[in-house]
């Protein structure tokens, strides 16, 4: 095979580096794709095979270095979501009052289209219709909620 040929082989690998990447979710397979399209661009450009292999190393190692941070925080965002289901996936978050909750008496509180039951303790003032709120815990169905800090 002649080297202008070359480039076709680290274009398979790329494209098969990329399936297996897809179906393991493993980032290795990605920084490997990286490397072998860097090697591909240096057979195009006619460079030996010792620089094929050498900028096959170098870019594998800036993908990893560039893509591993947002790896981290997806796989964060991810776990976090898939680790609360049912009730426990409210915690935490946000909703607007749409029936005033006032000190010692349930209200009402919107969280994506759902209506929930709500109390407020250890609030003085009520929490009027329209705020926002954030859930702290629950008791059956009805929501502990506590005014949401400012964002």
């Amino acid at each position: 095979m002649s080297l202008m040929e070359i480039w076709i082989v680290w274009l398979v690998a790329a494209a098969i580096l990329i399936i297996v990447e897809i179906l393991s979710q493993m980032m290795w397979a990605l920084c490997l794709a990286g490397g072998s399209m860097a090697a591909m661009v240096c057979a195009l450009c006619g460079l030996d095979l010792t620089w094929q292999i050498v900028a096959l190393a170098v870019a594998a190692i800036v993908v990893y270095v560039v893509c591993l941070p947002v790896f981290r925080r997806w796989h964060e965002r991810t776990a976090l979501r898939e680790a609360r289901t049912g009730m426990d996936a409210l915690l935490g978050r946000r909703g607007i009052v749409t029936h005033e909750i006032r000190p010692g008496s349930i209200g009402r509180v919107r969280i994506d289209g759902d209506n929930w039951q709500a109390v407020a303790p250890g609030l003085e003032a009520p929490v009027r219709a329209g705020s926002e709120v954030s859930v702290t815990a629950y008791d059956s169905i009805i929501l502990t909620v506590q005014p949401a800090p400012e964002r």
